[in-house]
């Protein structure tokens, strides 16, 4: 009997998580027998699994890694793509047929992505993001990357040890000029700022707070929640009452996904494919009963 290729998402904890109704719809599809699956682990877990992937009887092919397990990964891997080395954060992994396991970081050209769709012109702006995890390491490598990067990107985690390790190894690898780390929330200065990120999961569970004070969300600040389940956290109702404009990071998810699963298929996913998977994803993030 042959077993079924199996992908996968790593990180914990993955309650929230809705990749795998996209990537099954995928599969199922193209008819490919193949499944998208979770795996729950926590960090002492790590080796063990990824060692195994490397084993030829191993029947997985990819992955997608989330938190807390974006930088983490890294030493497991054979190889690490440009971009991905650059973050120091990866969140896919392509294991060929040699078992090399080789790291990508799809999160920040799917944040761009959809940043392109919402129609935000990052050239010139002032960003304020809140977190410093491997999802914050992809947006700020993003954004200082391309062309029409923002004047300023402020970023505060609650951890400053973690928040200066993230912009001194990113700024030893690109040009972090426009990146000053802050030292509290309201140095962020969103009462001033364009684009508001929130990359932190706060936000995931109905009792977590809201990190920002509504006072300082305004009409002319667009807020960009990471969390996108639920589809709506305390930060982007607050945000909507103000005037601002919101979004979650649902779109992101299925721009990142799209990439990722062309990875690991090294096809082009066509338009109806790509469709298919946001229909399946939207309505899984926004029909929960």
């Amino acid at each position: 009997m042959t077993l079924k290729s199996t992908y996968g998402l790593v990180g914990y904890p993955l309650g929230h998580s809705l990749s795998p109704v996209m990537h099954n719809a995928a599969f199922k599809a193209l008819e490919v027998d193949a499944e998208y699956c979770l795996f729950p682990m926590k960090q002492e877990e790590l080796g063990a699994f990824f060692n195994a992937l490397k084993e030829k009887d191993s029947h997985i092919f990819g992955l997608n890694v989330t938190v807390p397990h974006k930088e983490a990964v890294i030493p497991f891997l054979d190889a690490v793509d440009g971009f991905a080395q650059k973050a120091g954060a990866v969140n896919t992994v392509v294991i060929d047929a040699a078992r090399r396991l080789k790291g990508y970081n799809t999160d920040g050209p799917g944040f761009l992505a959809h940043l392109t769709e919402e129609g935000f012109d990052p050239s010139g702006k002032r960003v304020s993001i809140l977190g410093a995890g491997g999802a914050a390491r992809a947006v700020v490598a993003s954004l200082c990357l391309i062309d029409t990067r923002p004047a300023s990107i402020l970023i505060y985690d609650i951890d400053p040890r973690r928040v200066n390790a993230l912009v001194r190894d990113l700024g030893a690898r690109i040009d972090v000029g426009c990146v000053k780390v802050v030292g509290t929330i309201d140095e962020l200065n969103i009462e001033l700022a364009d684009l508001l990120i929130n990359a932190t999961p706060i936000g995931m569970n109905n009792s977590d707070p809201c990190l920002v004070n509504e006072e300082l969300l305004h009409s002319h600040l667009m807020v960009y929640d990471l969390v996108y389940n639920p589809s709506e956290t305390k930060l982007l109702k607050l945000a909507k009452s103000k005037g601002a404009k919101t979004v979650n990071g649902l779109k992101m998810l299925f721009y990142q996904g799209v990439l990722a699963f062309q990875h690991w298929a090294e096809i082009q996913l066509s338009e109806p494919l790509k469709k298919k998977m946001w229909d399946e994803l939207y309505k899984a993030c926004y029909t929960k009963s």
